[in-house]
């Protein structure tokens, strides 16, 4: 039997303690956390990038000339109908933004100066103006004007209910429907309206500062 020399010594390892379990457990469950808030904040990005446009902004002053819409409303369920007669979910206009005037088709001067205010400051925009679109939802008779056909070929044009509108798009108080531009954002929002007899420069800054504020996620074209 070998002869041991020295004494026996055992070596002992000391076991973690409760405290750094916990210490571990809570790294993970943070870690955890994050990992799932940078998964929200990639999903929600479009819904942030709105709030973005409508927050960030605002503090601008509150120098923006048109009335901004408090809470937004989204674009509604129901249809208008095209020259052609083909129904037209006003949902599927969603994913532009929308410079929208209302009038009865008859289209008397405030209204033909509406659609030319509509062409002229979405031209206005110039590389930004093809992520606008320009809408008239016209009212009353369903017939298409004939004779503005010429100027419309750049808008779109959709007969509306009145009745039905009214339970989405307000006038100021004591106004018409008729006597306002809308804006309505790529998300489907209504956030804007400009007042009676608004001021052309003044309109177009407005829409410049929605395209600057938005130009980082909003491109042109529905998907």
């Amino acid at each position: 039997m070998a002869r041991v020399d020295g004494p026996l010594t055992m070596t002992v390892h000391s076991l973690p303690t409760p405290g750094q379990g916990l210490a571990r457990d809570a790294a993970a469950t943070r870690r955890g956390r994050w990992k799932m808030l940078l998964l929200f904040l990639i999903s929600a990005s479009p819904v942030i990038a709105s709030y973005f446009t409508y927050y960030v902004i605002r503090p601008e002053g509150r120098r923006n000339y048109g009335e901004l819409i408090e809470p937004q409303r989204p674009l509604p369920a129901f249809s208008g109908w095209d020259a052609q007669g083909r129904q037209v979910p006003l949902t599927s206009l969603a994913h532009q933004w929308l410079f929208i005037s209302v009038a009865d088709s008859a289209c008397d001067a405030q209204c033909e100066r509406h659609l030319y205010l509509q062409h002229q400051l979405r031209e206005g925009l110039g590389k930004d103006k093809d992520r606008m679109d320009w809408v008239w939802l016209r009212t009353g008779a369903r017939e298409f004007p004939q004779r503005l056909q010429p100027a419309l070929q750049t808008a779109t044009v959709l007969w509306v209910d009145e009745a039905q509108l009214a339970t989405w798009l307000q006038p100021a108080p004591g106004g018409r429907l008729a006597d306002h531009l809308y804006v309505v954002d790529p998300i489907g929002n209504w956030m804007m309206r400009f007042p009676k007899d608004a001021d052309p420069a003044k309109m177009r800054r407005d829409l410049e500062r929605l395209m600057r504020a938005s130009s980082s996620w909003d491109r042109p074209g529905r998907p």
